[in-house]
């Protein structure tokens, strides 16, 4: 590896890449600190709100009905987001339960605030007598751009990460920098020194995430005159980010357990939504050419 001039707080060392100071806060308004975790979840739903937009015009949808949803989605997805997180991480909060309500330096699981959102968007549809799986549909890439762009909050507050490699795709981390709790043996026996400061040698996560998800993102967007049953694209969504996540969480060294066990959650639930996203494709798509043929 060559050597970096100076010591930049975050670099990509094997592709020339130097970073230097990374400062997780944006700006401070009225005293309150306004970190880039926030400024980026907030672009994300931005992004994710006129990409689907856009495809409920598409297609012909009022798009007024998303614009009502969009504040009951956002609350009930970051809402559950936390949720979900807490209930995983308890241990982290049980000494100081308030700080469950401090999301500003992290802490919140995908996941969970993809859960948060369906639920909202189910209550919502029928209260307005829409079709969940057509208006589902439409939200799905936009949920993807979203997801793409908000885990560049998780490289500000150098969380997200993966364990020890020295590819091509290296992070270079300063120790003194991230939570020790996510260094494990392999990452920690391979610390190197540049020019005074200490730094781990990671898989940079999010970074595989956010790109996996732009292309989530786009194959759903070309494949919105190809679906044929309402449902598929949202189905399609979410086989396509499990199938990512699934591996991508295995690298990951600040995974979610299930209590008293090595099982990632996230890993868990993924392998669950690639078979069950593949079934409920395959067999909604036989049932629509059956239904054809009898006609």
């Amino acid at each position: 590896m060559d050597d970096i001039m100076g010591a930049p707080d975050i670099a990509f060392p094997n592709i020339g890449l130097r970073i230097g100071q990374v400062d997780p806060v944006a700006f401070s308004l009225f005293g309150v600190d306004i970190r880039w975790y926030g400024i980026f979840i907030a672009l994300g739903m931005l992004a994710g709100l006129i990409v689907a937009s856009r495809q409920f015009r598409r297609v012909g949808e009022n798009a007024d009905n998303l614009y009502d949803f969009i504040f009951f989605a956002m609350l009930g997805a970051l809402v559950f987001a936390r949720l979900y997180y807490v209930a995983f991480s308890w241990e982290a909060f049980a000494g100081d339960p308030l700080s469950i309500l401090n999301i500003r330096q992290g802490g919140l699981a995908i996941y969970g605030g993809i859960i948060g959102g369906a639920l909202c968007a189910i209550v919502y549809c029928r209260a307005r007598k829409l079709d969940f799986w057509r208006f589902a549909d439409m939200c799905a890439p936009g949920i993807a751009v979203g997801q793409a762009i908000g885990r560049w909050g998780n490289f500000f507050n150098r969380e997200a990460f993966g364990g020890y490699t020295n590819g091509f795709t290296a992070m270079m981390l300063k120790t003194s920098q991230v939570n020790a709790l996510y260094i494990n043996e392999e990452t920690a026996a391979n610390i190197v020194s540049r020019n005074g400061a200490l730094y781990i040698l990671v898989h940079p996560t999010f970074l595989y995430e956010s790109l996996w998800d732009f292309a989530v993102a786009a194959a759903l967007v070309l494949w919105l005159k190809r679906r044929k049953f309402d449902g598929e694209l949202f189905a399609l969504y979410l086989t396509l980010y499990a199938l990512g996540r699934v591996w991508i969480e295995g690298l990951r060294t600040d995974q979610l357990l299930f209590p008293g066990t090595r099982v990632a959650v996230s890993q868990a639930l993924s392998a669950a939504l690639i078979v069950g996203g593949i079934v409920f494709i395959i067999f909604r798509r036989l049932k629509s050419v059956k239904r054809l043929t009898n006609d």
